[in-house]
């Protein structure tokens, strides 16, 4: 039997062409508000993917390193992507449900809370993709630190060598440590510490929460939680890399990493690096997962996928671009370049669409049955919780629980 494939999808606002929101299907006017995002939701769900990411920062969107030139043709604005999975978590059953959110400017504690809740309401399909926030305009909004950016010399010595300077390494350092606390504050109760025991007047059992105690450099943070553990006991912690530091990171923090190998070289130098990074780090036990993240513009009724990505660029002006391989055609076509990249050692995939609308239906109603016709994708939901639809380990021991 073909092994099955793991499908993800990445929603951003309209889509992740700068002029996605000007398509006839896309729904400007309702972007902020929660019909669309329920109807998107459901348009994944509908479609069995494993989850959906809701992606956010501190930032408007459009490219963090290009100048502010007050672009009006573009979408410039964010809601809270957190907000947005608890609003899509009652009125989902099965796929999986995971905010971005930022280590930058945020308490780990505040994370914590959030995150667990989310998995609370959700039934165990929460997730979190970290972020970094490391521009000055981010920076701006707290006025609590300077953050220096990467000059244009420093860019280009990342781009030739990968390496990147000592500020940034600090950075991904404070992540970790984030990431570490939220975990430990994720165990501080065990499982069985609520009692609700009305007779007795005993709600929790006191003994089974603990101090976490963590003392870094960043952050000490003594504990415990306020919020129950998540059903998950840790909700699943992803990260998008692009660069051997940041691989590294994920593989001291994450269960899963977002990846982005080239069309053109495809994915082996890739998986290399990270199994490199996992080595670096002294990474044990379970895996770091890793996912190919595509952004697609698929064949629909009314256009092959290069003719509407064509006409998406004379809209914007531009020839878009993106930091993952841009991939425009049938969904067969694209069934195949998974199954390939599947057989080198992808663990999964995050597609990106290009049209929000337009491209989930079609990845949905095209790219999924072709998946099927093929046997490497499910025909229906298991009973579950996130962690065991990623086939990872569903029973996650509490490094605080006694004996």
């Amino acid at each position: 039997m073909a092994p099955k494939l793991h499908l993800g999808v990445a929603l951003d606002g309209a889509g992740r062409h700068p002029a996605a929101w000007r398509e006839p299907n896309s729904r400007p006017a309702e972007l902020f508000g929660p019909g669309y995002w329920t109807d998107l939701a459901a348009t994944a769900q509908r479609g069995l993917l494993d989850f959906l990411t809701i992606d956010d920062s501190l930032a408007v969107p459009g490219d963090r390193r290009a100048p502010a030139d007050g672009a009006l043709d573009r979408v410039r604005a964010r809601i809270d992507a957190h907000l947005i999975a608890a609003r899509l978590a009652p009125v989902t059953r099965h796929i999986g449900l995971v905010p971005t959110v930022t280590t930058t400017h945020t308490e780990p504690f505040h994370v914590s809370k959030s995150i667990a809740t989310l998995d609370h309401t959700s039934r165990g399909r929460a997730g979190w993709q970290v972020r970094v926030s490391g521009t000055a305009e981010e920076a701006a909004h707290f006025g609590r630190r300077p953050l220096r950016e990467l000059t244009a010399a420093e860019l280009a010595e990342v781009r030739a060598t990968g390496t990147f300077p000592g500020f940034v390494h600090d950075r991904f350092e404070e992540a970790a440590d984030a990431v570490e606390v939220v975990r430990r504050l994720w165990d501080s109760w065990e499982d069985d510490a609520e009692i609700r025991d009305v007779a007795t007047r005993r709600f929790i059992d006191r003994d089974k929460l603990h101090h976490i105690d963590f003392q870094g450099s960043y952050f000490s943070v003594r504990g415990p939680s306020i919020t129950p553990r998540p059903p998950q006991g840790q909700p699943v912690v992803t990260a998008l890399a692009h660069a051997p530091l940041i691989y590294e990171f994920a593989a001291r923090s994450a269960d899963l990493v977002f990846v982005t190998p080239t069309g053109e070289v495809g994915p082996a130098t890739v998986l290399g690096q990270v199994a490199e990074a996992a080595a670096k780090v002294g990474r044990t036990g379970e895996p770091l997962r890793v996912y190919a993240d595509l952004e697609v513009f698929l064949d629909t009724a009314a256009a092959t996928g290069p003719q509407r990505l064509a006409r998406l660029n004379e809209t914007a002006g531009i020839e878009h671009s993106s930091d993952a391989t841009v991939f425009a055609g049938s969904a067969d076509e694209l069934a195949e370049l998974l199954v390939d990249w599947s057989g080198q050692g992808i663990d999964g995939f995050r597609l990106r669409p290009g049209v929000a609308v337009d491209d989930l239906t079609a990845i949905t109603e095209g790219l999924v049955p072709a998946l099927q016709h093929r046997g490497v994708f499910r025909t229906g939901y298991p009973d579950g919780s996130l962690r065991a639809l990623l086939g990872l380990p569903t029973t996650v021991p509490n490094r605080y629980a006694t004996a």
